[in-house]
């Protein structure tokens, strides 16, 4: 059951699709003030799961948590904002209901850091709406939850093979090289990504003519290998006269105003922008529309970057830092002088302080950006979806971005952001999984290697093993770190056959993503939520549940030889070093030591379950749905979910079928 309770005068964000009905009651569970804050007792054995990409585990007990959208490369255990805000809530216990605080401005979650007893949520103005749901478990929250929301958005297949991607190929010959040594090296590809290097000075929906010389021959040839390139596209906007983005934007009104009225002027990559006003329907729609410019060149996939909207720097506040640096460096600098000098540096970007100095146009009313900023990058990706279904309706673009709130799951992916090349990253990355899938993300991984520091080449195989599961499968990685593509390795036959893996499991991956897209389900689960009555169950926080049959426990520890894993029930332990062979072992429930060598992968096939393993491809193209053998258990059936993988999905695209072992 779902009750609503609304507060003040909230702005209508667009992250709920089903009408619900005002409750006159008096809001359950917490205590209100007339302030927006919201407390709620907890008991020892509460477990609070969601807030969708935040970090620092399943269970967000212990920590305060701020949803405000912000560009943070430093995934810290003190961070407290990532670049999306979800602020979706599971309080399982003593009473088990979810909760979502419908709020675009800045909310702050403190889940027992002040008082481990106390859970006590506060927006900045009592301006919103709190859904309260019930259910029979947290599954069932979840999937009412989903209803609530929305249906989540469906890549096309393609977007399931593996993609490389660097910040710093710098022309169209760096691309070429990527092909053809991932053909050499006998590794599948699906994808090459387009980073900031593409682009003419840093302006969208522009090429570098110097470096690609002609990116629709590029992108032709690539697809005729099987491979489709993948461009980035940025928030801001380079303010350049003769650049057509920036006149059309000033001339229509379409870009963000300042409190004069003027267009607000900030910097990002290009040095001075404006930024697209997307919560205006005729800025949205215009911007959309750019996407053309790339698609007629045969692009069919985007990744939305820099929309939280990230600002390096505001004029105003570069030139008093300037100024008082220059105070600061005249005499003799101490460590107060030091330590404020470098502070002053660091707070240029993405200082909370520039977000009160612009406006949206909303509906002829202007509104304080603050007041709405987790709602820019959601608008951002929607303008592109809802353009691309016009420009190429008949069939899927990949989209994915940075930035979001819930209700932008309906339009796009995200990936999570700027992760490093450390290993504890690697279980970051899959603990932000079942948030993220409650909060309607499915299409979502993270930087495989690691984006910022240098890789090595036993964190790749390792991570390999655990991103081979996400259906966001790329390699990205900053410019001036180590080159971690897979080739660049001693150990390239190990890296080689965990992508071979992946491709043979596309057809579970991808009937799985269906059925939790098209069902409203999770795709990534704790394993409590599957088992509720096991208490060791509950305290699992580096082991999922993928779909209704596997498990996955991968190795995230330098130089770990194995790891220890917990089994709710009996299953069988599936054991690869090669995409043509495997080992099978049944293991009762329980604590187990599993050895797990730097080239294997392992994972587990639940009880009596088994799941579809295609035949060998080097390319999704190459994956037959109609010739897939069985991997599990005897006598056991799966129901798959598939379709031809590139026009939008219906009833009549899609098709169900049963396999039988």
């Amino acid at each position: 059951m779902i009750k609503k309770y609304i507060y003040g005068n909230p702005f209508p964000t667009d992250a709920v699709v089903k009408d619900i009905a005002k409750s006159e009651d008096k809001l359950p569970f917490f205590e209100t003030d007339n302030n927006g804050t919201f407390t709620f007792g907890l008991s020892e054995d509460d477990i609070v799961y969601g807030l969708g990409e935040q970090i620092r585990g399943i269970n967000k007990r212990g920590w305060q948590y701020v949803s405000w959208n912000y560009d943070n490369p430093n995934h810290h255990e003190d961070a407290r904002s990532l670049y999306g805000s979800h602020n979706f809530i599971i309080i399982s216990g003593r009473q088990t209901f979810g909760a979502f605080f419908d709020y675009a401005g800045r909310m702050e979650f403190d889940i027992g850091y002040t008082r481990r007893s106390k859970m006590q949520i506060k927006a900045e103005k009592n301006d919103l709406i709190v859904y309260i749901i019930t259910g029979e478990n947290e599954k069932d929250i979840v999937k009412q939850f989903r209803q609530l929301i929305g249906k989540s958005y469906i890549p096309p297949l393609w977007a399931f093979g593996y993609g490389q991607s660097r910040w710093g190929y710098k022309n169209e010959q760096d691309i070429r090289t990527v092909a053809r040594q991932y053909k050499a090296s006998g590794i599948p590809l699906d994808s090459i990504y387009l980073d900031i290097d593409y682009m003419e000075h840093y302006k969208d929906f522009t090429v570098d003519r110097e470096r690609f010389t002609d990116l629709g021959k590029l992108t032709a040839d690539m697809k005729a290998q099987g491979i489709r390139l993948v461009p980035i596209i940025d928030a801001g906007v380079k303010i350049e006269k003769g650049y057509d983005i920036y006149e059309e934007g000033v001339q229509n009104n379409y870009f963000c105003k300042n409190a004069d009225g003027g267009d607000f002027v900030g910097a990002v990559w290009p040095g001075r922008v404006h930024f697209p006003d997307f919560l205006q329907p005729r800025a949205r729609k215009w911007f959309g529309k750019k996407y053309s410019v790339l698609t007629k060149l045969g692009i069919e996939g985007f990744w939305n970057d820099m929309n939280e909207p990230a600002i390096f720097y505001t004029e105003d506040r570069l030139a008093d830092t300037c100024a008082e640096i220059e105070n600061l460096t005249s005499g003799n600098m101490g460590i107060d002088e030091y330590f404020a000098f470098t502070g002053m540096v660091a707070g240029l970007n993405g200082n909370i302080g520039d977000y009160d100095k612009f406006y949206h146009n909303i509906n002829g009313r202007m509104i304080n950006h603050r007041e709405v900023h987790n709602l820019y990058g959601m608008n951002m990706t929607r303008s592109a979806f809802e353009a691309l279904q016009e420009i190429c309706p008949e069939k899927r673009t990949l989209f994915f971005s940075r930035s979001s709130y819930i209700g932008a799951h309906r339009y796009g992916g995200i990936w999570q952001g700027d992760n490093k090349s450390w290993w504890s990253h690697i279980l970051q990355s899959m603990q932000q999984l079942p948030a993220l899938n409650m909060a309607g993300f499915l299409f979502t991984g993270s930087d495989t290697g690691g984006f910022g520091c240098d890789t090595t080449e036993d964190l790749v195989l390792r991570w390999l093993q655990y991103s081979l599961f996400t259906p966001l499968f790329r390699n990205h990685s900053a410019e001036g770190t180590r080159m971690q593509e897979l080739y660049c390795f001693d150990n390239v036959n190990a890296a080689a056959e965990m992508i071979k893996i992946r491709y043979r499991l596309i057809p579970y991956l991808y009937s799985e993503f269906l059925k939790a897209a098209l069902n409203d389900e999770m795709m990534f689960r704790p394993l409590a939520f599957d088992f509720h009555d096991d208490p060791m169950a509950k305290q699992v926080d580096d082991q999922l549940l993928l779909g209704n049959e596997l498990m996955i426990a991968p190795v995230y520890r330098q130089n770990a030889q194995g790891r220890y894993v917990y089994l709710p029930e009996e299953m069988m332990l599936i054991r690869m070093k090669s995409s043509n062979e495997h080992i099978t072992e049944i293991l009762p429930k329980g604590h187990h030591y599993v050895d797990i060598a730097l080239d294997e992968l392992v994972f587990f096939i639940r009880s009596k379950k088994s799941v579809p393993f295609g035949k060998a491809a080097y390319n999704t193209s190459e994956i037959d749905m109609n010739s897939l053998d069985l991997l599990g258990y005897p006598d056991s059936s799966y129901v798959l979910y598939s379709d031809n993988g590139i026009s939008p999905v219906s009833d009549d695209s899609l098709s169900i079928s049963e396999l039988r072992k």
